[in-house]
């Protein structure tokens, strides 16, 4: 079982998830749990024991040297964090880790154990596939929720996929099956871009956490990287007639299927995300 360091007591804790692996094309669901844990100043009170759950010769340990110059090796595992976001009405426990090798059930039951330990009320769960969707436009998000209240709270685009599914799948299944209010977030990044970063992608899934949480999460640099990324992906694709002609196929067909792109409740959710950061000048730009 997952060992917890001491911690205050926790308000009403929301559990956010990423891993790397088959659930996070390019990074982008990671990516949001770095950023959180940095501008939140998140707290690392557990980790996994990995010798149940990672085959070693897949997710190597790493070996380096520490601060005091000593020879340490780094396992591979997933990582329990608490943070208290400035403005929020409620803590947060980030979970940042790898997809699991084996035992994914009890992988799933050692979390939630620790997110009962921790007296969590709801499970969020980030994902990120490769889709046929353009660089230039915005990036789409999908989602499921274990409760109707929460789907319609959110205004979910109803995920519609039947296939594989990875470790976030099976935890929020195993939310569904323990009567755990559940959330799961999936960003379709450009499949012709799978390489991280993606930082438009992880913008993308930072929204639906704001909208969530019901606050303006400082963005940092992310704004200015996610330009410049698109900025780069744009210079390549003018070098090469093919992919700059593929992409426009994209961009056409994206347009076509969002006509008309722009509902009222979209435009009030983005009026609500300016109003906020209007009130919160300092969590970077819109």
């Amino acid at each position: 079982m997952i060992e917890i360091d001491t911690v205050r007591p926790l308000v009403n804790p929301v559990l956010i998830s990423a891993f790397e692996g088959w659930n996070d094309a390019a990074g982008a669901a990671t990516g949001v749990i770095d950023h959180l844990v940095e501008v939140w100043d998140a707290q690392l009170v557990a980790a996994i024991d990995p010798e149940d759950y990672y085959d070693f010769q897949v997710n190597r340990p790493l070996v380096g040297t520490n601060d005091e110059g000593m020879r340490r090796i780094t396992w591979p595992t997933t990582q329990l964090y608490v943070a208290r976001p400035p403005g929020a009405h409620r803590d947060v426990v980030l979970v940042r880790g790898i997809e699991p090798n084996m035992r994914w059930r009890g992988f799933c039951a050692e979390i939630l154990a620790a997110a009962d330990d921790l007296e969590v009320t709801q499970v969020v769960t980030l994902g990120a596939l490769l889709a046929e969707t353009p660089h230039t436009r915005p990036i789409p998000v999908t989602g499921t929720a274990t409760e109707l209240d929460l789907d319609d709270r959110l205004k979910l685009e109803p995920s519609t996929y039947e296939g594989p599914t990875g470790i976030v799948g099976v935890l929020q299944d195993a939310c569904a099956r323990l009567d755990i209010p559940a959330v799961s977030f999936w960003a379709a990044v450009p499949h012709y871009l799978p390489q991280p970063p993606c930082p438009k992608g992880t913008l993308a899934l930072l929204t639906q956490v704001e909208d969530l949480l019901e606050i303006a999460v400082p963005l940092g640099d992310l704004p200015e990287e996610s330009r410049a990324w698109e900025r780069g992906v744009a210079e390549l694709a003018e070098e090469d007639d093919d992919v700059a002609e593929y992409v426009r196929s994209l961009e056409e067909s994206k347009d076509t299927a969002d006509l008309p792109e722009a509902s009222g409740d979209a435009i009030a959710r983005d009026f609500e995300r300016y109003l906020k950061r209007r009130e919160n000048p300092d969590d970077g730009p819109v």
